[in-house]
């Protein structure tokens, strides 16, 4: 082998073997050194590869090789060989502008607020001294104090905006002297499936973490339950990606080629058996909500003032004789309860009716409901109810008031 251990015995080579050693290393070492330089210097860049390239490589910096130089055995010269690609030049773009957001919460029985949980936002605007951050409303959610951490891991104060449970976003903003990066909103709807795309975030507390993948579908829904009772009442707009998306993820950047925030990293879904499944809310869809809670520390949407169940919930032989409706009548809401004083309470409307369309449009269940009321119709408008009692179909009009995300 050309080596002892002095452990495994006190053998020596002979001097004429260690001759032959020491010459054999010698053009071994210059042998590999003249592959090494023709395959970094000729046959890489002819493939389109880099040598030494690296997920993490800093983009426009040249890593350099150390190698000796066949023309003059015994010397060294300095190779400088380029690692910049798409997705370094993409990440160091938005980098810095990618923060973590504490949400410290009281305990129960002690006043001093402790770190409840860690997600991710991105610094989206700095105006007047302040840096305007995008998150997700659970990252949010219950904090009576937030923090946010830098690219530097520089933590500060953080103040909350406003939010929205229904899309599942939130605005905060901090002091803007120490942001040293504002990313860029792209646009989503120019997406394509199989287009390369770069989640970055904090998973598990991992700082700026970045996983690359492509767009799996970029007109995707998934349910919701936004009022926490375990049914779905909201079907999502989100973009499916196969880019890892983790716990602490959430609020991060989802980002095309060319640098550019075409998501805000939302769930994942989390099974055993299931891989490679996220999910980011559309930008384009975030744009709007973003701007009104900038505005109103709120979003402002239609108001009804109904609770409901849906008609499914009744077992098929009791609806005849709960509400008298016709066998035909398969699907709706069955009004549970009103809000006193509200638009549906002022126009009529009674406990037991069965709301089975709005302007004609057919609501099947409390998916189709929010869906028509929150994407058709805006705060004031004049709509018409159809609605089952006692038996008879009848229509009510009335005026859609207005409510607050919050």
């Amino acid at each position: 082998m050309g080596y002892y251990d002095n452990h495994y015995g006190s053998e020596e080579p002979s001097r004429s073997h260690k001759r032959r050693g020491r010459g054999g290393w010698f053009w071994s070492g210059l042998l590999g050194a003249i592959i090494g330089v023709l395959v970094a210097a000729f046959i890489l860049p002819a493939l389109g590869l880099s040598y030494g390239s690296t997920a993490n490589a800093t983009p426009n910096q040249n890593h350099t090789a150390k190698v000796e130089d066949e023309a003059e055995p015994g010397t060294e010269k300095t190779i400088n060989v380029d690692v910049n690609n798409a997705f370094t030049d993409a990440v160091d773009k938005v980098y810095d502008a990618v923060v973590g957001v504490i949400n410290y919460q009281k305990a129960e029985f002690w006043g001093e607020a402790q770190p409840k949980g860690l997600g991710s936002g991105v610094i989206y605007k700095k105006e007047n001294g302040k840096a305007y951050i995008v998150t997700n409303n659970h990252v949010v959610e219950g904090a009576s104090k937030l923090e946010v951490s830098l690219s530097e891991n520089t933590k500060v104060p953080a103040v909350l905006v406003g939010r929205d449970p229904l899309m599942d976003l939130a605005v905060i903003k901090i002091n803007a002297d120490k942001v040293k990066g504002v990313a860029e909103f792209g646009n989503s709807d120019d997406l394509e499936r199989g287009e390369p795309v770069v989640a970055i975030g904090n998973p598990l507390g991992f700082a700026g973490t970045v996983t690359e993948g492509v767009v799996s579908a970029k007109d995707r829904t998934v349910p919701r339950d936004v009022n926490g009772d375990k049914q779905p009442d909201w079907r999502a707009e989100v973009i499916q990606t196969d880019a890892a998306i983790n716990p602490g993820n959430s609020g991060g950047a989802l980002i095309n080629l060319a640098g550019q925030v075409i998501g805000i990293n939302s769930l994942k879904i989390a099974q055993t058996a299931v891989e490679g499944i996220g999910f980011a809310i559309p930008i384009n869809v975030a744009k709007p909500i973003i701007h009104e809670i900038e505005e109103y520390g709120k979003v402002i949407r239609p108001h009804i003032g109904i609770f409901y169940r849906p008609l499914s919930d009744f077992p098929t032989r009791y609806r005849k004789e709960l509400f008298n409706l016709p066998e035909k009548v398969k699907t709706g809401l069955v009004i549970a309860q009103l809000e006193q004083g509200g638009p549906a309470d002022r126009a009529g409307v009674q406990q037991g009716d069965v709301l089975v369309s709005i302007n004609g449009n057919k609501i099947e269940d409390a998916l189709k409901f929010r869906k028509y009321l929150y994407k058709k119709l805006e705060p004031g408008d004049k709509i018409k109810l159809g609605i089952y009692r006692n038996g008879k179909k009848i229509t009510i009009p009335m005026q859609l008031g207005k409510s607050s995300s919050t």
